[in-house]
């Protein structure tokens, strides 16, 4: 799920310590990093990746970010929650089953996860898979079927996400399979957490090495002074 990477239109949280033209230049480096990740376990499990993004006519954004092999699918619907659900709905009716939607604002996440939601689904049985973050959102949600209920009557962009889809889940009677938590990074926060997952030597993470981000950071690093970010 992905916005065109547009000054002033993402990563607007970073802004400031970052300007619109740098919070985009990360975003970038944001898909770039996933997007790799992505690739890495497509091709041991034979998945397709797609960019699912908004808005309509931003296709050439994406020109040179995206993996070749990635499809272009535009968004539908207004509410976030409507755009995850016709998201599902118009990939699995192309054909593909099952599907994991999955964010590009957690560069670091490691390919691990991602294979991990492909075993899961691959199991007998409907269920679906959540990869939740600390902030109490998630970073990716598989299912079989189109299941409308779990995007519905959820607080999106709260601490309240997550609990709120595994209720809906449980008000499905599905069986929900749960990735390693993990985070995204939207605010001054997060981005410190990265800078130092990233760049300190001292860090533990087993993370992606998100190479396309972390050269970004050392970049502003030595304009700005890593204290100004």
């Amino acid at each position: 799920m992905t916005k065109a990477p547009q000054a002033g239109k993402v990563k607007t949280r970073l802004v400031p310590p970052l300007t619109p033209d740098e919070a985009a230049a990360l975003n970038i480096c944001f898909l770039r990093d996933t997007t790799a990740a992505i690739a890495a376990t497509q091709a041991a499990c034979g998945a397709c990746g797609v960019g699912c993004y908004t808005p309509v006519g931003s296709e050439g954004a994406y020109q040179g970010i995206l993996p070749d092999e990635f499809m272009l699918v535009p968004q539908r619907g207004t509410t976030f929650g409507e755009r995850l659900t016709c998201a599902a709905e118009d990939i699995l009716t192309a054909g593909f089953s099952p599907v994991c939607l999955i964010d590009s604002d957690s560069p670091t996440l490691p390919p691990e996860a991602y294979a991990q939601a492909v075993a899961a689904l691959a199991k007998p049985g409907d269920r679906i898979v959540l990869g939740p973050t600390d902030d109490g959102g998630y970073y990716l949600i598989g299912l079989k079927k189109a299941h409308r209920r779990v995007f519905e009557n959820v607080d999106w962009s709260t601490e309240r996400v997550f609990a709120q889809t595994l209720q809906r889940a449980q008000e499905e009677n599905l069986e929900v399979h749960l990735l390693p938590l993990w985070y995204d990074v939207d605010d001054r926060a997060t981005l410190r957490r990265l800078c130092h997952e990233l760049l300190d030597n001292d860090n533990t993470s087993n993370g992606f090495a998100a190479p396309e981000t972390r050269r970004y950071l050392i970049d502003l690093m030595a304009k700005k002074g890593r204290e100004q970010i």
